[in-house]
């Protein structure tokens, strides 16, 4: 199985990546993505782009660099969203713009996509880079609906489902396709564009964007009901920044008239994180957990986790297939 031994091999590849390259090019950005390694991470997205490969071709060689590099687009993308949440926690550590500055975090996240970029480049053929590319076209696009989404209070579901897309179901998409296409490459040299309509390139990829709905929307869940230990940063940090998730979404559409006050008069606040605003962000938090918000985000957790385990149905039974099951179906494990 693709457990603890393959994450070691994984950090051991990000490492040598970041030691022995990236600092060659520029020491002070490779310090600041290593302090946001350093602070660890489940490896998600590395562990599925290297299952999807088995799942493909189990005598394939286990790709570990693309794994890696996968898991690198990620940590740009987390430096930039941290300087655009201006947050001060990224997994109980001080976050990256808080420790060198917003002007010098967003240098470093762009460093880290081109220089990823180049690699995978020079590294792999198409449709590998186009894929890449695409997928972070799409996530930037996702940023810029959440930001003209802050506040809304009248937001649609369907709109808030967009965003979560983009933003992070296209990662996981991105992750498992191009892991199965870089297997099937090394053993049938299939390239370009069809190599995306092989089926089991599509039912992977089908796979990796229901994992990363289920996946968001068990995270946005999770900041409403889980403890700042488990968080690694504030519960509640959504609320303080005025984004508007699914279970605020499902509060608002049961609660009546209580909800919408409070939310609206923490929204209308300049600065929903300071104190003055903590009461309505106390009263929003404990309206969402008494409600049945609760229970139907958790429903539409399981609705995308199962989502992602029928996709794996016409993909051949092997161990890695089990293990991307797992993955989805541990998402609906709660303690809440």
């Amino acid at each position: 199985m693709i457990g603890t031994q393959n994450n070691l091999t994984i950090q051991s590849v990000v490492e040598t990546f970041v030691r022995e390259e990236l600092s060659q090019e520029n020491a002070h950005i490779a310090g600041a993505v290593w302090n946001m390694l350093d602070a660890g991470g489940k490896r998600l997205r590395p562990r599925i782009t290297l299952l999807a490969g088995r799942a493909c071709d189990a005598s394939a060689p286990e790709d570990a660099l693309l794994a890696s590099y996968m898991e690198l687009i990620h940590v740009a993308t987390l430096i930039h969203d941290d300087v655009l949440d201006n947050a001060d926690l990224r997994r109980g550590r001080a976050s990256t713009n808080r420790t060198f500055g917003n002007r010098f975090s967003v240098l470093a996240g762009d460093y880290l996509f081109s220089w990823v970029f180049k690699k995978v480049t020079q590294g792999y053929r198409n449709p590998i880079p186009t894929i890449l590319a695409a997928m972070l076209a799409e996530i930037c696009n996702g940023e810029v609906k959440q930001l003209r989404a802050a506040g809304r209070a009248d937001l649609p579901v369907c709109a808030y489902l967009e965003i979560v897309g983009k933003k992070t179901a296209e990662l996981f998409a991105a992750c498992a396709e191009v892991g199965a296409i870089a297997a099937l490459q090394h053993r049938d040299g299939v390239a370009g564009a069809s190599a995306r309509e092989v089926p089991i390139v599509k039912s992977l990829r089908a796979y990796g964007w229901a994992f990363g709905m289920a996946f968001q929307i068990r995270d946005d869940l999770l900041d409403m009901t889980a403890s700042e230990d488990d968080l690694g940063k504030p519960a509640g940090s959504d609320l303080r920044e005025k984004k508007v998730t699914l279970p605020l979404l499902y509060a608002l559409a049961g609660g009546g008239s209580g909800v919408r006050a409070h939310v609206d008069k923490l929204f209308a606040a300049e600065d929903a994180g300071a104190p003055a605003a903590a009461g309505d962000l106390a009263a929003v938090m404990d309206l969402v957990r008494t409600g049945d918000a609760i229970s139907r985000t958790v429903g539409s957790i399981r609705e995308y986790a199962g989502a992602a385990q029928r996709a794996l149905a016409d993909v051949p039974l092997s161990d890695a297939r089990d293990e991307l099951g797992e993955l989805a179906r541990s998402l609906t494990e709660f303690s809440l």
